[in-house]
């Protein structure tokens, strides 16, 4: 790597340390797209501060996020109105995952620290007859469209970034706190993997580094 491009990829991390934003919370109103406009009960798996949470709670009877980090699920209940559906509890998923069945299961940017094909089927175990989850995930790039997506994402990270602070500094938000970890699946293998445990399921690339998986229990 030459020295002029270690010096492009310092001043774009010192753009983006100064102006955060939420690449997950991008991904909620399309996520509420795929969902009905009323059902009984979801479950969002890595709930985090609450954020997706909450907005399952305007079309829900109740909800349950889950989380295995206690001071984030603290701060979660912090935010969360006492008179909310909403609760939350600490637990690794799958095996914390309270007895459902749940018409809605949502998972954002959580399921690449878990066992993949196994959480799945906890999923598929826990969903109600015509229940839909919906997933958020990281995949490693490696294919040639993965890494055109990455340069996109890139462009685009500076654009929203700016569109959504301008020239003004910005404090790092709650939902950010959480522990990362890279993923290590690829697209294709969580592709296979998924459409295994999940016939039918519809997985998609997105902006961000991120993809996409829907799958409707029929």
């Amino acid at each position: 790597m030459t020295t002029l491009t270690v010096r492009f990829f310092q001043a774009l991390d010192r753009f983006h340390a100064a102006r955060p934003w939420d690449h997950n919370a991008h991904y909620h109103r399309w996520i509420m797209r795929q969902l009905p406009r009323r059902f009984a009960s979801a479950l969002d798996v890595g709930s985090g501060t609450g954020d997706l949470a909450r907005l399952l709670a305007g079309r829900a009877a109740s909800v349950r996020g889950l989380d295995a980090d206690p001071e984030i699920v603290d701060r979660a209940r912090e935010l969360t109105p006492s008179a909310s559906r909403v609760t939350f509890a600490v637990g690794d998923a799958p095996g914390a995952i309270a007895p459902g069945p749940y018409d809605v299961i949502t998972c954002v940017a959580t399921l690449h620290h878990l066992p993949f094909a196994e959480t799945l089927a906890a999923f598929r175990h826990h969903l109600s007859p015509g229940g839909t989850l919906v997933v958020v995930g990281l995949a490693r790039a490696q294919s040639p469209g993965d890494h055109l997506l990455g340069v996109a994402a890139l462009v685009m990270n500076v654009v929203m970034a700016w569109l959504k602070h301008g020239g003004r500094r910005a404090a790092r938000p709650a939902s950010m706190t959480a522990a990362t970890r890279p993923a290590t699946m690829t697209f294709a293998e969580i592709v296979d993997e998924a459409r295994a445990v999940l016939p039918g399921a519809r997985l998609r690339r997105r902006l961000f580094w991120r993809y996409t998986l829907v799958w409707h229990n029929r």
